[in-house]
């Protein structure tokens, strides 16, 4: 089969360890050859996508209960929230390997290496909540970032624009201030959720440096200025207001210029300014 065709099996996959262990085995397989190859999508191929399981249940991202991560239960809360990202992006990664005909192999072979560590991410994630007593689906999720999958469905560009360098930078950002509320906190559960926050954080920088290439890539190959046409991109999508403050250092690292860092933080200044 196709390896893209086996993307798409996993990514239908709705149990949590089904969709990790075959993941997993194809970005193991050796078997990747022409998977830049022909155009594998066919008409309804969509059904099924995303496979997810009946919990934890949907809501949004304004009723997800607010608790304090000085009980043990609000840091279940947290890390069953992070947890609950992490099997997202494995749809996310999943979906970009499988649903875009027409990109090179190592647009391909990226977004499947990406899958793979965040089905890493996923199990670190759920064997630390196990360890607390919960497991995935005990708490509420919210949707966001499969939504704007949804939206940006049939446009690679505005995906790469709005999914790995929009929202998952946003993790860039979030990741070290939840650490430091979890070295607050100063229990073993809390130290090794900031342990395992460490490599998440690795990694993330490396997924939005690929989304920040293939961006470009696409913008180059079409003749479009990839600063210009990102705000452009934000408002026909209704992408969410970014909110400081940011991870400079990670962003830069994951292939942000300086020139889109300092409109970055020009934008916010406008929008906490008064009367906005």
């Amino acid at each position: 089969m196709h390896p893209r065709l086996r993307a798409l099996e996993a990514l239908r996959l709705t149990d949590p360890d089904s969709k990790v262990r075959a993941t997993r085995a194809l970005a193991a397989s050796g078997d990747l050859d022409g998977i830049g190859g022909d155009p594998v999508r066919t008409p309804g191929d969509g059904e099924g996508v995303p496979g997810r399981p009946d919990r934890p249940e949907r809501v949004s991202a304004t009723a997800v209960p607010k608790r304090s991560p000085f009980t043990t239960e609000g840091r279940a809360a947290l890390v069953h929230s992070i947890c609950h990202i992490e099997f997202n992006a494995i749809n996310l990664a999943l979906d970009a390997v499988w649903r875009y005909d027409g990109m090179p192999a190592a647009y391909y072979r990226d977004w499947l290496r990406v899958a793979d560590e965040e089905a890493q991410h996923f199990s670190l994630l759920h064997a630390h909540l196990q360890t607390m007593g919960w497991r995935y689906g005990d708490f509420p999720g919210h949707d966001g970032l499969w939504t704007m999958c949804e939206r940006t469905r049939d446009d690679v560009l505005a995906r790469m624009a709005l999914v790995p360098r929009t929202l998952e930078a946003r993790g860039l950002d979030a990741t070290p201030l939840i650490q430091a509320k979890l070295r607050r906190v100063n229990t073993p559960d809390a130290h090794e959720a900031v342990a395992i926050l460490d490599i998440i954080l690795r990694d993330e920088v490396g997924h939005v440096a690929i989304g920040n290439h293939w961006y470009r890539w696409l913008c180059e190959r079409s003749g479009q200025d990839p600063e210009a046409l990102y705000p452009e991109l934000v408002a026909r999508y209704e992408a969410p207001r970014l909110k400081p403050p940011f991870n400079h250092e990670a962003r830069s690292r994951a292939g942000f210029s300086d020139e889109e860092l300092r409109l970055l933080d020009a934008q916010a200044a406008a929008a906490q300014a008064p009367g906005r």
